[in-house]
Order: structure tokens, then sequence, then C-alpha cells
């Protein structure tokens, strides 16, 4: 603390007599040099904390808004539509009349990942966990959405192990093969087509572990740039001390 009173006085004693630009531009590097201390000052250990803590508040934060009732249903940033690879197969039935069964169809995928979510906040944490050491600096000062890149490169194939069961038995629960079935039968009966039947437990798994990271990485920036969001007091050190 005694250092930074000595550096400010400093300042104020050079900065006196320079003109407007001169101190403007003594500031900015002497803020530049304070962050720089208060950065360093921070352990090892203290970083990696608090990188693992804003991922926690991150996810938390990403899978509450996420499992809520039209959590994915009416947020158009992460609304899972019909599968691309049967584009085909949903142009020709809204031709021959089943607009609404396509529509509740694709309603029934989005309650499915709104009941995944609710059990996706330890799977994201477990995941979490696997940060090193060597893994924080690089973070730290990397792009604002760093750690949530880590999370998805080093952690997708174990999360998506993890949590394609979660989206089996959501599948189940809100029963989408009721809307899809009758879909796809009516569909390949029709003369000519390709027959379709993509495997949707695939397709909302990847759908819904993709829309949780947009959300968490949204959250991270805001963690990074907005100090309301730091809601912990190792979040403010650490996000506060590194500008």
């Amino acid at each position: 603390m005694k250092k930074y009173l000595f550096f400010i006085c400093v300042i104020a004693l050079t900065t006196a007599s320079c003109d407007p630009k001169t101190q403007e531009a003594i500031i900015k590097t002497s803020n530049d040099i304070l962050n720089s201390t208060s950065t360093s000052e921070l352990t090892t250990e203290e970083i990696i904390r608090g990188l693992k803590e804003a991922l926690s508040v991150g996810t938390s934060n990403s899978t509450a808004l996420a499992s809520q009732l039209d959590g994915f249903n009416k947020n158009p940033l992460i609304f899972i539509p019909w599968p691309a690879q049967a584009s085909s197969m949903k142009e020709k039935l809204i031709q021959i009349g089943f607009q609404k069964q396509v529509s509740d169809f694709e309603t029934s995928l989005n309650r499915a990942a709104e009941e995944a979510t609710k059990d996706a906040a330890p799977i994201f944490i477990d995941a979490i966990t696997q940060m090193t050491i060597s893994d924080g600096l690089s973070i730290l000062n990397g792009k604002d959405t760093a750690a949530t890149h880590y999370l998805r490169m080093k952690t997708y194939s174990a999360l998506k192990a993890k949590f394609s069961p979660v989206v089996s038995s959501a599948i189940s629960k809100v029963n989408v093969t009721a809307y899809w079935t009758p879909l796809v039968n009516t569909y390949n009966l029709i003369p000519g087509v390709t027959r379709q039947n993509p495997d949707l437990n695939a397709y909302v798994t990847d759908k819904t572990i993709n829309a949780l990271m947009t959300l968490i990485a949204r959250e991270e920036t805001k963690i990074r740039h907005d100090p309301a969001a730091r809601v912990t007091e190792i979040l403010k050190k650490v996000f506060g001390a590194h500008k």
C-alpha cells in the first residue's frame, strides 16, 4: 500500500507542470503499471480459483436460465430448430398441411433441452475441476471467452458422454417421439422421398451443450467487464486486478 501511495505522489508532482496531453499519457501509463502490479500480486492458486469460480458462476446462471419453461423455446439465441439434415422432410410436410405438427415437434425438442438442462450444472462443475495450473494464466490473459473455450475444447467429449443419457431421459419424459414418429412415418410414405430418421438424442445433446456454452460465454464476458457480475470475493480480486 505504501508503495502505491508513493507512486501516486510521484505522479502528482510529475504531471503538475505538464501540458494536458502529456498529463493524460503519464496517467494512462501509470494506470497500466498499477494494474500490472495488482495482477502480479495474485497467486497462481488465486488465479485458478478465480477462473474456476467464473466458470462455476457462468454455468450456474446459464443452466438456471435455460432450464426454465421456454428457456430454450422462446430464446432465439439457443432455440433448437428442426434437424437440418431433414430439412427437405420439413418442407414437404408443411406443403401437405403439417405445419402445426412440425411446430409442435420443434417445441418438444426445446422442452427436452430445458428438461435436460436441469441436471446439467453438476456435469459442468465436474468438468471445471479438471483445469490445471498451466491453463490459468493463458486463460486469464486470453479473449473474453477464453475460459469457456477451454471448457469446450478440454471437456466436450466427456461432457457429451455424460450428458447424452440425461438428454435421452428428458426426451422420453417430454415424449418427443410422440410428435416425431407420426411425422417421419407420414413422410416416408410419400413416393420418391429419401427415408428420414435422424438420431434425435445425438442432435438434442449437441444442440443443448452448444447452447449452454453460448450462454456460459456470455456470462464469462460479463464477469470480465462488469464489476456487478463479480458476485464473490475471489472474482472481485482476480478480475478486478486484471483489466
